[in-house]
């Protein structure tokens, strides 16, 4: 059998690739996952306890994720979609809507079409430096029916805001909240941000694998000991988590756990400073954002998925490009690492740039107000072109991937900026989940 995923993963391993997305262990240069056995693949055998009903070794394993006194913490294995879709799910039978900013993960519009549930959005503000939703507005709006408020903190560009306003806020209209905190597993490291875990929000769900050495798929719950339903949650972790289980996965998280107890970040902040200084001194601009873990790159006149190829072309591969800039998600760089830190600087050294241009960039102007979310499931739907697409219906929601946060949503009716906005997304080539040859799905009328 042709193993086109392996020969893929095997070449890119044979060009010695450069990660700067994640996962967090940076093809394995970065943490502990050195001491993973592949042995450890194993099942619910006597003494390796059971992820579903936790007595042993899972149970005290889970205590040692102390990252706050307030909170208990559950293993996910099937990542950070597992415990948003739980806890959508277990809050579904209670009355009122839920209360969501549009820049809410794919997952967060997954569970409430599961749970056939309808969510207010929030006002909305743009970051003018990545030009991308920031945070949700809740002065002036109407709290009074709201049984969950899920937010994003940071955004994927590792912006953050005065989310513990919002928290109480939020608290002081008896509205429990989620915060999708997935690229927040490493805050509250010295010269990090601060995570929501401070501030009292009711279940905080981080992906270790994202920023620290953990594989992929593992990630944490937190839920405040004060916090409601917390037995509905547990029992739809079951649900919407594999009875299998990776024990590799677990494990993982351990590992992890045990490397941000121990970090220390001086390393980290040194190396920081010399990559910003070779990157600016080929003509890049790098965008300062509050997490020091992310870059936000620019080279004037270009577009990101200019300077992206032009990375890939050193095989040093980025997390994202978009119309304005790549994104670089760092190594949390330490002592021992084995992140080939001296070869990405003489690859970015070396590299041949064109001369820069003046050119004026156009921002799409995103969706900013009110409004409502409603599942919507139509029988007849059908393929059309987006240029032919006016005043018809969405059937399907318009994801630029990543990070995986919905523009356009299903039912929405398509307008004249609409369509400039996924012509503009399909001239650059960018992966967009929802457009296939130019082609959207409709209601069919």
């Amino acid at each position: 059998m042709n193993q086109p995923i392996s020969n893929q993963l095997k070449n890119l391993i044979s060009h010695q690739s450069i990660s700067m997305h994640v996962p967090g262990h940076k093809n394995m240069t970065i943490g502990l996952l050195k001491n993973l056995d592949f042995k450890m693949d194993m099942t619910e055998i006597s003494g390796l306890d059971d992820l579903h009903h936790p007595e042993e070794i899972i149970l005290d394993s889970m205590a040692q994720f102390n990252k706050h006194q307030d909170y208990n913490a559950y293993l996910l294995i099937n990542g950070t979609t597992s415990g948003i879709l739980s806890v959508i799910q277990a809050l579904a039978h209670q009355s009122g809507e839920y209360l969501i900013p549009r820049n809410v993960h794919k997952s967060v519009f997954h569970g409430l079409e599961l749970a056939h549930q309808k969510a207010k959005f929030t006002k909305m503000k743009v970051s003018s430096t990545s030009h991308h939703y920031l945070s949700p507005q809740l002065q002036d709006l109407d709290l009074n029916n709201q049984k969950l408020a899920i937010m994003t903190y940071p955004n994927y560009y590792g912006e953050t805001y005065d989310i513990q306003s919002d928290i109480e806020l939020l608290h002081s209209k008896h509205i429990p909240v989620l915060i999708d905190e997935a690229h927040g597993a490493h805050f509250d490291l010295k010269g990090f941000p601060t995570s929501s875990l401070n501030y009292g929000a009711d279940y905080v769900v981080q992906s270790y694998h994202k920023t620290l050495p953990a594989l992929t798929m593992g990630s944490i719950l937190y839920i405040h000991k004060d916090a409601p339903h917390k037995e509905e949650i547990k029992q739809y972790l079951s649900y919407f988590q594999t009875s299998s289980p990776s024990y590799l996965v677990m494990a993982s998280l351990e590992m992890a756990h045990t490397f941000y107890e121990e970090y220390q970040s001086d390393i980290f902040f040194e190396k920081r400073k010399l990559l910003l200084s070779s990157l600016e001194n080929k003509g890049f601009i790098v965008n300062d954002v509050d997490d020091p873990l992310k870059m936000l790159i620019t080279y004037p006149g270009y577009s990101g998925y200019d300077i992206q190829n032009w990375f890939e072309k050193e095989h040093i591969y980025v997390e994202l490009a978009d119309d304005y800039q790549v994104l670089f998600v760092l190594p949390l760089w330490h002592q021992g690492d084995e992140y080939p830190f001296n070869i990405l600087l003489e690859k970015i050294n070396s590299m041949l740039l064109p001369d820069i241009k003046q050119v004026s960039h156009f921002y799409p102007e995103l969706m900013t107000e009110c409004g409502e979310f409603v599942p919507i499931f139509y029988n007849d739907v059908k393929w059309i072109d987006i240029n032919d697409s006016l005043e018809y219906r969405l059937a399907r929601h318009i994801i630029p991937y990543p990070p995986g946060v919905p523009i356009l949503f299903k039912g929405e009716k398509i307008t004249e900026n609409m369509i400039k906005l996924m012509n503009q997304y399909q001239q650059s080539n960018m992966k967009v989940e929802g457009i296939k040859d130019n082609q959207i799905l409709i209601k069919d009328e």
